[in-house]
């Protein structure tokens, strides 16, 4: 019901008619059942407008530190999560990653959509990088279709370091459901997870005319440089 009431009611609203936002595609969401939609991470701004812009309730897997800060903005961040959507989990490793996974299998396995960002975190120059497996496998455990996803222009609108978005046009381009069924059963074997993540992400190469760079975002972001920290 908070959801609910967040996102037709309340939140929902009031942002379209700031933002004006746009979509293309949105008949290739699923009417009912699960899936997962896969899509490009170029903003915080994602996790807002993607959920806004189809007619179906859906969740995203956020990591927990958003669910635990302190204070009014601890307070106020974690009203946001709530009323978008956001399942809290632990992104450390380990058992961690697979009570994520579980955590995703038990979403689609009440009928309902799952945002997963395949990169594993925001890009740090609007490129797409190399797709994490963890999608590839909850996919065909839960035996569901993968929808791409290609956020447009979220980072000009909230680059990262910001948290006021800049008012302005954003837009989301829905893509055809992928059909991995015929991998059925092979939800262990490391080189089919590879290959149904590396489709996946050619899938949203394809829709979004992003510059691709086959190696990890997290790599990349490991490469910059430190800023300094302010002195007070």
């Amino acid at each position: 019901m908070f959801y609910w009431l967040m996102k037709y009611v309340v939140l929902g609203p009031l942002i379209k008619g700031i933002f004006r936002p746009w979509v293309v595609g949105r008949d290739n969401v699923p009417v009912s059942g699960a899936a997962i939609l896969a899509s490009n991470h170029l903003s915080f701004a994602d996790s807002i407008f993607l959920p806004l812009m189809i007619d179906r309730p859906m969740s995203f897997l956020a990591k927990s530190d958003y669910f635990t800060g302190r204070g009014l903005k601890g307070w106020a961040t974690r009203f946001f999560m709530s009323a978008t959507g956001q399942i809290p989990i632990d992104r450390s490793g380990g058992k961690a990653s697979e009570a994520s996974l579980n955590t995703g299998l038990q979403v689609l396995g009440r009928g309902d959509l799952l945002g997963i960002y395949p990169e594993g975190t925001r890009s740090p120059d609007g490129k797409l990088y190399r797709g994490r497996t963890g999608l590839a496998r909850m996919a065909l455990e839960a035996g569901v279709p993968v929808i791409p996803v290609v956020m447009v222009d979220t980072d000009t609108a909230m680059p990262i370091g910001t948290r006021i978005p800049k008012v302005m046009r954003v837009g989301v381009v829905i893509g055809e459901p992928l059909d991995f069924s015929r991998y059925a059963g092979m939800e262990n074997d490391r080189y089919i997870l590879r290959s149904v993540t590396d489709e996946i992400m050619v899938a949203l190469q394809r829709l979004g005319a992003q510059e691709y760079e086959d190696v990890y975002a997290s790599t990349v972001k490991d490469r910059l440089p430190v800023k300094p920290s302010r002195r007070r």
